[in-house]
């Protein structure tokens, strides 16, 4: 992912966006906006409706700062407010997103079932001989380039929405999990289970690509 950015102390950040301070809002704007817009294309039906619920959030922010009472982090409740915002604007699109059961495109196996034994082989339901999963190569010029960082970045956008939502709030924006419950109003269980699948979907996208780029660097060595 993008490097993260340092930011001052939460009495710092709204001490200064109270004041108005356009530097410190920037700063705010670069480090959080890429996973408000995952998020908001959650609820959505566009990228650009995601893009108007992310302004109007700002929006929201700027005005109410004032009144920020700090009973959460500023982020919190920075995301509260894009949740809420989503949500009215999806709903006004006629596109919903109940995180209360599975839909249809987060069924089925997160591994595929070939790659394990079948019934009636010794240790049914282990790992088929050469399917294990294998330790990750990262070759350097690829970490470099920055070109596993956007293959991240691809996987992650490419989730169901809902996946990608409780994703991108636990390992991006770093949540804890009670928080996202309260951010989406879903139930702990809920929230294991599409993280749970979230993260084996991701790992199965990255070990595609790191097992093509182990395999070239083993036919450049052997060349």
């Amino acid at each position: 992912m993008a490097g993260v950015l340092e930011l001052p102390p939460d009495d710092v950040l709204v001490r200064r966006l109270r004041e108005g301070d356009e530097r410190t809002f920037a700063l705010v704007l670069d480090s959080w906006c890429g996973g408000m817009l995952r998020v908001a294309m959650s609820f959505v039906s566009t990228k650009d409706s995601a893009e108007e619920a992310v302004q109007d959030t700002w929006l929201a922010v700027i005005k109410g700062i004032g009144d920020f009472e700090g009973r959460s982090s500023l982020k919190t409740w920075v995301y509260r407010i894009l949740v809420n915002t989503a949500k009215t604007r999806g709903t006004k699109e006629s596109r919903t997103v109940p995180f209360g059961d599975l839909l249809a495109e987060e069924e089925g196996p997160t591994v595929d079932p070939a790659r394990f034994r079948g019934r009636g082989e010794p240790h049914a339901g282990h790992w088929a001989v050469g399917q294990e999963p294998r330790p990750w190569y990262f070759p350097e010029d690829h970490v470099l380039r920055g070109e596993v960082r956007d293959v991240i970045e691809e996987a992650i956008d490419g989730l169901p929405p809902r996946l990608r939502t409780v994703l991108t709030l636990r390992d991006v924006e770093g949540y804890g999990s009670e928080e996202v419950c309260s951010l989406l109003d879903i139930s702990p269980g809920n929230q294991r289970v599409l993280l749970h699948r979230a993260r084996a979907l991701l790992r199965g996208k990255l070990e595609t690509y790191l097992s093509g780029t182990h395999e070239a660097a083993v036919g450049r060595g052997q060349a």
